[in-house]
C-alpha cells in the first residue's frame, strides 16, 4: 500500500496546534472526533502551560520519541479529565480506530503502561511501527513541512535506557483551531506568576551593566 493511499484512507481531521520544541515546531492536526478523550486531555493540558517543559525522555531511533512528564524521568503525568471520563487512578481509556494506525511516521500515541493507562504522557512515530496497532490510542498526526523536523529527533544522542544525553523538550503548545468550545484552563492549574520581590537600591552607589566590566556576557562574577 502506497503512502498516499494510507493517507487517503485516514478520516478527516479536526483540531490544530503547534509543538514548539527546541528542534522546531510542529504542526498537529487532531481526531478529535475518533478519540475526543485523548485529544480533550492533550488540549486542555496543553492551554494549561502542563506540557512547557516537558523534555523528550525517551527517543529510539526510527521508532518514537517519548515525552508529556514534567518530572522528566517518565514515571509522572496527570489527567485532565472530569472524573466521569477516569478511573480511581486517574487514567482514561483507550480510543482505537480501524482506519487510524501506525502505518507511518509523524503520529502522536498515547504512552501507557498497559489497557486504558493514559494520562498526559505521549509519543511522536519516527517511523511506521505496526505492531502497537489496537495496543496505544493514536490521536493527532504532524503534516505540512514540520514533518521533516522529526529526522532531527533521529540524530539525537541517547544513553541508558533510551534517555538522550541532550534531551530535546517542548518549549510551548499554541493552539490554533480548538476542536472542542467548551474547553478553559482550569483556575488551579494556571495560577499567576509571583510578584518579585522589590530589591533595595543604596543611594549615590551606580550599578554598572554586567559588559561595562569587561566580562564576557554569561560568565559568572
Amino acid at each position: 500500500m502506497s503512502s498516499l493511499t494510507v493517507y487517503a484512507n485516514e478520516p478527516s481531521t479536526r483540531g490544530k496546534v503547534v509543538l514548539h520544541t527546541s528542534l522546531g515546531p510542529l504542526d498537529v492536526e487532531l481526531w478529535s472526533k475518533e478519540a475526543p478523550l485523548a485529544c480533550r486531555n492533550f488540549v486542555q493540558l496543553g492551554m494549561e502551560g502542563y506540557y512547557d517543559g516537558c523534555i523528550f525522555h525517551r527517543v529510539i531511533k526510527d521508532f518514537m520519541a517519548q515525552t508529556g512528564d514534567p518530572t522528566g524521568t517518565g514515571k509522572g503525568g496527570e489527567c485532565a479529565l472530569s472524573a466521569e471520563h477516569k478511573n480511581e487512578r486517574g487514567e482514561f481509556k483507550d480510543e482505537t480506530h480501524q482506519r487510524i494506525r501506525f502505518t507511518h511516521r509523524g503520529l502522536l500515541g498515547m504512552a501507557s503502561s498497559g489497557p486504558d493507562t493514559n494520562k498526559s504522557q505521549f509519543f511522536l512515530t519516527l517511523d511506521r511501527c505496526e505492531w502497537l496497532d489496537n495496543k496505544h490510542t493514536i490521536f493527532g498526526k504532524v503534516t505540512g513541512n514540520s514533518i521533516y523536523n522529526l529526522n532531527r529527533f533521529n540524530e539525537v544522542e541517547v544513553g541508558e535506557h533510551d534517555r538522550p544525553t541532550y534531551p530535546p523538550r517542548i518549549l510551548r503548545m499554541e493552539v490554533l483551531l480548538e476542536p472542542f468550545d467548551d474547553i478553559v484552563p482550569r483556575p488551579s492549574a494556571v495560577a499567576p506568576p509571583p510578584e518579585p520581590a522589590a530589591k533595595k537600591r543604596r543611594k549615590g552607589v551606580t550599578r554598572l551593566p554586567l559588559l561595562s566590566r569587561g566580562l564576557p556576557l554569561g560568565r559568572p562574577l
